[in-house]
């Protein structure tokens, strides 16, 4: 395996692509009793529509995380049992991007380690199991619809991107899981759990070459064909329709503002992307910042603002979501920031960002998760410090300059219904 050493974070990364095309990144952690694994594939909820051997397919919204559901399954009964049983902590999540398949142990690490790798690349569904299914992802799907701040995100979402594996939510709705099949299922499991769109990250005490071992073991040797995405026709930078609201049983008004960032980038620039997006935000929006802390003195904001950025479907866009008794002002506010940022306040956020990441490297789930999303975007996210030391105030300026452009934002608003 290939070792890059990291002196100013004591850390050692060991890396290597196995003949079937899957990348395995381990980050050895001596002493720690803790070992955490994730086994993520390349397919979220946007990645929808694709070609694999020359066939077209057009799969209904939700599909990504119903597989995650239906993965569990085995001949025997579900796999959960094995890692209880063991005192390990298993789980698996999607999102627009990826699923990743994941547990966390203090011992047996290898037993968890070569169930993890046989049951994601072994499915096993039937037409019965798979109905049965239906009923929960059909209560999870209400949960969403009923949630407030999912509501106004969504809304938001359908404003940049209307209908289409960008604009729907990731579990689906209702009329789309009707028309999952057990077919469907192992069509996308073919598609994009073949190992070359796959990585297997590790953190802990554990010896890199044995989980090289047993990932060559437990999967398949050959390199199966990589789908070709299909994300529709670019969706441009202007919103399809810049303002939505609905209402609901809210005390307060959600909302959500979003705006496209356009084709998100490959390769070193996606991380230099990414950090320019984080710090930006921070530097104009932060609870810190003077646009920020106005409205709030203004009680147009309070603590439960946040921001995020997402980069899936080819894309990146941002999001600024909170609670306000005047959406439209509160967004009006944060548009309205100056495109500078002070020197002095920029390097505390930039120290601030860097702590951030420290702290991350004793979060074996942020850990490893970062290194699969490093793999899949092609960029180093061990070289975060560099990167982030490189970026200036002008940087700052030139993304604001370049987004802050309030035609170009959408936003959601769910209002209390009315006495």
């Amino acid at each position: 395996m290939k070792r890059t050493d990291y002196p100013a974070l004591g850390l050692s990364l060991f890396e290597t692509t196995l003949e079937n095309g899957l990348t395995v990144c381990v980050i050895p952690r001596p002493g720690w009793r803790r070992a955490r694994a994730c086994f993520v594939t390349n397919y979220g909820g946007a990645d929808r529509r694709f070609i694999l051997d020359g066939e077209a397919h057009d799969t209904p919204a939700g599909v990504a995380h119903y597989l995650e559901h239906k993965m569990f399954d085995m001949p025997c009964g579900s796999v959960d049992g094995r890692f209880a049983a063991r005192g390990a902590d298993s789980n698996a999540y999607t999102s627009e991007a990826v699923t990743s398949y994941h547990f966390l142990c203090t011992d047996k690490f290898e037993e968890n380690l070569r169930d993890l790798l046989e049951f994601v690349s072994a499915p096993y569904f039937t037409p019965e199991t798979v109905e049965k299914e239906r009923g929960i992802i059909g209560q999870e799907i209400a949960e969403e619809e009923d949630d407030p701040v999912a509501a106004a995100y969504m809304g938001c979402i359908k404003l940049l991107f209307g209908e289409g594996p960008l604009g729907d939510m990731v579990v689906g709705t209702a009329a789309s899981v009707a028309d999952i099949t057990d077919r469907t299922l192992y069509a996308c499991h073919k598609a994009f759990y073949a190992p070359a769109n796959m990585a297997l990250c590790v953190a802990g005490d554990i010896d890199p070459e044995t989980v090289e071992r047993i990932a060559r073991e437990a999967l398949p040797g050959e390199k199966a064909p990589y789908p070709k995405r299909d994300y529709g026709p670019d969706p441009g930078p202007e919103p399809l329709e810049t303002r939505t609201q609905r209402t609901m049983d809210v005390s307060a008004p959600q909302f959500c503002a979003g705006l496209k960032l356009g084709p998100a980038a490959q390769g070193p620039e996606a991380l230099k992307e990414r950090l320019t997006a984080e710090l930006a935000m921070r530097c104009l929006w932060g609870e810190h910042a003077p646009a920020y802390i106005g409205l709030y003195e203004k009680g147009l904001l309070n603590d439960t603002f946040r921001f995020s950025a997402t980069y899936a479907g080819g894309v990146g866009y941002i999001c600024l979501e909170g609670e306000s008794p005047d959406p439209e002002a509160a967004l009006a506010g944060l548009l309205a920031v100056e495109k500078g940022v002070d020197p002095a306040f920029f390097a505390r956020q930039k120290r601030a960002v860097l702590g951030g990441f420290i702290r991350l490297l004793d979060d074996f789930w942020e850990l490893t998760e970062s290194l699969a999303d490093g793999v899949f975007g092609g960029f180093d996210p061990l070289g975060m410090p560099a990167a982030l030391e490189a970026l200036t105030v002008e940087d700052i300026a030139g993304w604001a300059r370049e987004h802050i452009i309030p035609d170009r934002f959408a936003l959601s608003v769910v209002r209390p219904k009315e006495a």
